[in-house]
């Protein structure tokens, strides 16, 4: 049973850890509760009075009290005071009072029931704020590994939807923790002065009403978590949908799609309906469980009236006070839901937060500024899952500084995961990668990185402008710098035709332009770095034979003067490098130069012969 209940205890005090960065509004928040609280309690006893002058039973206090140092003695000053208005102005100024001073108390508890919530605003979103940064930092360093295992319409599920819970247990807990039992508690008091017998009764009767409360709240936990994660497969499908649409439009795959998330979305409702049916069972059957309390008080309480042992004035102030009661409980069974649903969620963050991120720093790692000698692959092997086979064996090669390396080979044979360890997006499973005689693992990773500029076989833009994309990542750049490395990429004059230029916005993933015209953004954008090494995936998509051209002369240019990795699928690449990998099954069973391994008439023969590289 502890087990069970560690995580939720550490999820709900971590949930407690972010208002540490608001304690001012959080104090301010928990005093306006305590006072709504106060004089909440504090207008149930003025009720008394009020029907003691109404139906002539009230005693006058006519001796005046000494100086108030209790309660039992401001009590007795309000009765005095109370008393000389009666006997000086009558009844009915002395009810006008006590309403005057019922309405002050209703004033002020909703004054302070507001201020609770105005100084909470800024803590809930500042909360959401603060998680949501956290978890799109965590994001931004998780190892690509992580995302492989991961639906990305779930990760954003995560961070809008399971967030947003949290949002509303945040404002419930502090509610649950400060007001609403402070009211409950203030209003027993009253109660047990008035009938200590009758309380005990009441107090029986709420016992069951909370058992039977507190089962459906924690059914409701373990639903709500169910429907976070339908929500998540629901948003990872329209994610999905929306990155593919073009395929689904090419080959009429509308209705495949409209069923898939048809079916998800109805999976979704059930489970949501069931969810709601629970929720919305718990206020009316504690409504319900509350009056049959009352109803029973009644009888109870009646026949104490009627037997002399209660006055029928106190009776009535008594059910006021439960009254109290009924509300604030039912408040806070709402918040206890509330909170619950928020760990849940909460539970959902936290397993993106705690994720193991592989790809570690040392705390003495080498700081790195150039490439001066070369790169050594020292028997490398990798594998992605310790439960799948090897995906590199045994690679054992040396990359000089200046040199173009070619890879080639059929589709699967582990080329680009070969170049993924490089700037360590994979550590490797055994064996090392040495740069200047260093593990790479041992210099510092921003480093390491920055001395690597890459293409990749898809075109990586953002919507943003043409110019923002070019400078991504890069600070202290020039206008004239990020011209010139257009100019250099055959990117310049297609920039220049656009309607603002380099301030065109390019859509969603550079929706707006061509394959080739996204393709030369991106090599623009690695000129712009001018890194010593060089990764490169050429892109296979089809591109007409202008395009083609412009982006060929475009990565030449881009490839002069430095150490350059390419995943070669052009015959013309592959004739310019100093030396060409032939891969299979992730391992290297071809090597040497073009002209040497035609005439060696193996495996790279048969892949230029067949054009499947």
């Amino acid at each position: 049973m502890g087990n069970n209940n560690e995580p939720v205890n550490k999820t709900f005090w971590r949930l407690l850890g972010y208002m540490r960065n608001y304690k001012a509004n959080v104090s301010l928040n928990v005093v306006s509760n305590i006072l709504t609280a106060v004089f909440t309690a504090a207008s149930i006893p003025l009720l008394a009075p009020f029907l003691e002058i109404l139906f002539d039973r009230r005693e006058l206090v006519m001796e005046k009290p000494p100086a108030i140092t209790d309660i039992e003695s401001l009590t007795t000053s309000f009765n005095y005071y109370l008393s000389q208005l009666v006997v000086e102005q009558g009844k009915e100024t002395a009810l006008a009072f006590v309403c005057i001073i019922i309405l002050s108390a209703f004033f002020l508890k909703n004054l302070f029931r507001y201020l609770s919530l105005f100084f909470m605003a800024p803590v809930r979103n500042g909360i959401i704020r603060d998680v949501r940064e956290q978890l799109f930092d965590k994001v931004l360093i998780l190892p690509l590994s992580y995302f492989s295992e991961e639906r990305k319409g779930d990760l954003m599920s995560r961070i809008t939807a399971d967030v947003q819970e949290v949002e509303w247990s945040i404002l419930n807990v502090l509610e649950a923790v400060f007001r609403e039992p402070l009211i409950i508690i203030g209003a027993l008091s009253f109660m047990i002065y008035v009938s200590p017998s009758l309380t005990v009764f009441v107090f029986l009767l709420m016992i069951f009403t909370a058992v039977v409360i507190g089962g459906i709240g924690r059914s409701l936990k373990r639903s709500s978590a169910v429907v976070q994660e339908k929500l998540g497969l629901l948003v990872s499908i329209v994610e999905e949908a929306l990155g593919g649409l073009r395929i689904i439009k090419g080959f009429n795959a509308e209705h495949y799609q409209q069923e898939k998330f048809s079916k998800e979305n109805n999976a979704y409702r059930r489970t949501l309906t069931r969810l709601l049916w629970r929720r919305d069972l718990s206020s009316p059957l504690s409504e319900f469980l509350g009056i049959a309390t009352v109803a029973v008080l009644l009888w109870y309480g009646s026949r104490q009236v009627f037997d002399g042992r209660l006055a029928a004035e106190t009776f009535l102030t008594f059910i006021f006070a439960f009254y109290n009661v009924i509300d604030p409980a039912k408040s806070l069974t709402k918040s206890l839901y509330n909170i619950q649903k928020g760990i849940a969620a909460m539970e959902r963050v936290e397993r993106v937060l705690d994720a193991e991120v592989s790809i570690q720093e040392k705390p003495d790692a080498l700081p790195l500024n150039s490439f001066q000698d070369k790169i050594e692959y020292r028997d490398v092997s990798f594998t992605y899952r310790e439960d799948e086979g090897p995906v590199l064996q045994n690679i054992n090669l040396e990359i000089g500084r200046g040199e173009v390396i070619a890879l080639v080979g059929a589709s699967g044979a582990g080329k680009s995961t070969f170049v993924d360890l490089l700037p360590r997006f994979y550590d490797i499973t055994e064996g090392a990668i040495y740069l200047d005689g260093h593990d790479i693992r041992d210099y510092q990773l921003h480093a390491l990185r920055n001395l690597m500029g890459i293409v990749s076989q898809e075109a990586i833009l953002f919507n943003d402008t043409i110019y923002n994309n070019i400078v991504f990542g890069m600070e202290g750049v020039t206008e004239e710098e990020v011209h010139r490395a257009a100019r250099v990429a055959n990117a310049h004059d297609f920039i220049m035709a656009t309607e603002q230029g380099y301030q065109t916005n390019i859509g969603d993933r550079g929706g707006k332009l061509s394959g080739g015209q996204r393709q030369r953004l991106t090599i623009a954008r690695a000129i712009l770095k001018n890194p010593p090494i060089l990764i490169l995936d050429e892109a296979t998509s089809a591109l007409d034979s202008e395009s083609e051209k412009l982006v060929q002369q475009a990565l030449l240019e881009l490839m002069k003067n430095r150490t350059s990795i390419v995943i070669a699928h052009r015959l013309s690449t592959i004739q310019h490098a100093d030396e060409i990998i032939v891969m299979r099954d992730g391992q290297i069973i071809e090597r040497g130069a073009h002209q040497a391994l035609i005439q060696k008439a193996g495996e790279y023969r048969k892949l230029v012969e067949l054009q499947a590289f």
